[in-house]
């Protein structure tokens, strides 16, 4: 019986791996599962158990989840597709009989009104429905939605964006990975929803105050309405559509729906999350 990673080739799946290994799961317990298995070679050269699996085919979900006892289902990155692919991979934990789904849901799910929520409130609807025992990890922003635009935001001495004063509760991929390791290494989590984000909250005008001290250059928050920061990142190259839904997000944080004020992700975690200032510095340092 095995825990399994689904989408563990992307970047916060492989945080998830690492973080298992951290807690001294044994490599042969751990299903690393991704589109492209060469991506997981690493891992397998470590002894993690490898397997191709593609969120839209179900016979190779079926496959992947073969003697699963746990599943971490990570939230598919096609927009607009996920419920559907999120219903293959339930359907099989099902049918596998496993003890638990943990799912890598949005902050809020339950009151936002974000566009970029609408998949995730339909998968966690697929859960409650399924009959198969859940937890929800509601991940807040990452920390890293801001930190690798640095070079950008360093050239152009200004953040972009239509959030106003509206609060963030971000942090780190690598933390929320260890909080979801903590859940599938925990028993009794069947039923659990976690509210997870940073443990201080910021605005946009204090990111950018933030990065200015890191990098010793004046660094401002432009504030926009929602259809020019769409048009915006439309003219940089983003797909039109997910522009919008970026946007639309921004909107949100100024609503305050990515505002988390649970502690859970430090109790999950056992220690402060990474803060801004910290990853600010970081990133600053690596650009």
């Amino acid at each position: 019986m095995s825990i399994v990673i689904t989408g563990a080739s992307g970047q916060l799946g492989q945080h998830v791996v690492e973080a298992l290994l951290e807690r001294n799961v044994p490599a042969s317990d751990i299903v690393a599962t991704g589109r492209s298995v060469g991506k997981l070679a690493d891992f397998a050269a470590r002894g993690v158990q490898v397997r191709a699996m593609d969120y839209t085919d179900p016979a190779s979900v079926a496959a992947a989840l073969q003697g699963a006892r746990k599943v971490l289902l990570i939230s598919g990155s096609e927009v607009g597709q996920r419920v559907e692919q999120h219903r293959n991979v339930i359907e099989a934990a099902k049918a596998e009989g496993v003890e638990l789904v943990a799912y890598t849901s949005i902050a809020n799910a339950d009151t936002t009104g974000m566009k970029l929520a609408a998949e995730h409130q339909a998968t966690e609807a697929l859960l409650q429905e399924s009959g198969v025992p859940f937890a929800l990890l509601r991940n807040g922003w990452y920390l890293e939605n801001y930190t690798e635009q640095l070079p950008g935001t360093l050239a152009q001495g200004a953040v972009a964006g239509s959030a106003g004063d509206g609060r963030v509760s971000a942090a780190f991929r690598a933390d929320y990975a260890q909080a979801a390791a903590a859940v599938l290494t925990a028993d009794g989590q069947a039923g659990k929803v976690y509210e997870l984000g940073g443990d201080q909250a910021f605005t946009m005008a204090e990111l950018a105050a933030e990065i200015s001290a890191a990098a010793g250059k004046p660094v401002t928050y432009q504030d926009m309405p929602a259809a020019d920061y769409a048009g915006m990142l439309a003219g940089v190259g983003v797909p039109e559509a997910f522009a919008d839904i970026l946007a639309d997000s921004d909107l949100g944080i100024a609503r305050g729906d990515l505002l988390v004020s649970s502690g859970d992700l430090q109790k999950l975690i056992g220690r402060p999350a990474t803060t801004l200032a910290q990853a600010v510095r970081s990133a600053v340092a690596a650009v």
